[in-house]
């Protein structure tokens, strides 16, 4: 496993009994888990983050699925980063959305949003069993600097339409979760959020936004290859990922 320090006070296990995968029909998912806790968290969390590991809670993970290693970090590298023809009328169509970062404190209307994203687009996975608390730790339960960017039209009520948790890192800015209003999927709210991300990230000197897992073979993931250059984590550490 290539991580770029050793880190002594982390301790890791494998997750039990393994879980149905929610990308890839007939796969069963385990990962690789360790706490972040006490003065180092953050160090911690931004060496494990280069590393390919992603946040929940307190824990970061990584996929370590026997006979399976669909999962694959990606990054979109910002100094190098062009919006697609496709990606800048999405910004068009969107001018009317304003993104504020506010504070990872979870709101009823943040999660009347949540629950018609995850009912809508992810009908089938555990999320959609989440009531209120549960989303409300995950947006509150966090050892390093999290926010909530929320993104609002400009009607007279300011209506929420989308939402991303991310983490603010020394190396860039981590996507954790991302939900929207799903009612019109021809807005591309998902696409208009990560190109708000990668602004943000080259503002503030920032030079990666971090998007997660892509996987191959699932349609859910297929978004991610049009944020070019698209970095990858494999054996050797990060590459950029070939176009076909």
């Amino acid at each position: 496993m290539f991580i770029r320090q050793n880190i002594q006070s982390l301790r890791f296990f494998r997750t039990t009994p393994a879980m149905r995968c929610p990308y890839l029909p007939h796969r069963l998912e385990t990962k690789l888990v360790t706490e972040l806790s006490g003065p180092d968290a953050i160090s911690q969390h931004d060496t494990l983050t280069d590393a390919g590991f992603r946040r929940s809670h307190h824990f970061v993970y990584k996929p370590l699925c026997d006979g399976c290693r669909a999962c694959v970090p990606v990054r979109i590298r910002v100094r190098d980063f062009e919006p697609s023809r496709a990606q800048r009328r999405i910004q068009r169509r969107n001018e009317h959305v304003h993104a504020t970062e506010v504070q990872a404190l979870a709101t009823g209307e943040q999660f009347s949003l949540f629950s018609r994203y995850v009912l809508t687009r992810h009908r089938d996975g555990d999320m959609a069993d989440m009531d209120f608390d549960d989303y409300r730790a995950m947006v509150e339960e966090s050892p390093v600097e999290t926010a909530i960017i929320e993104f609002r039209d400009d009607s007279a009520d300011g209506r929420l339409v989308g939402c991303c948790l991310v983490d603010w890192l020394s190396s860039g800015v981590s996507a954790v979760y991302s939900f929207f209003d799903p009612q019109d999927p021809r807005r591309g709210l998902g696409t208009h959020m990560i190109l708000w991300l990668a602004n943000a990230a080259a503002r503030r000197g920032l030079p990666y936004v971090y998007l997660g897992y892509w996987i191959a073979d699932s349609t859910k993931m297929a978004y991610k290859q049009s944020f070019r250059p698209l970095e990858f984590f494999g054996p050797e550490g990060w590459a950029e990922l070939p176009t076909s």
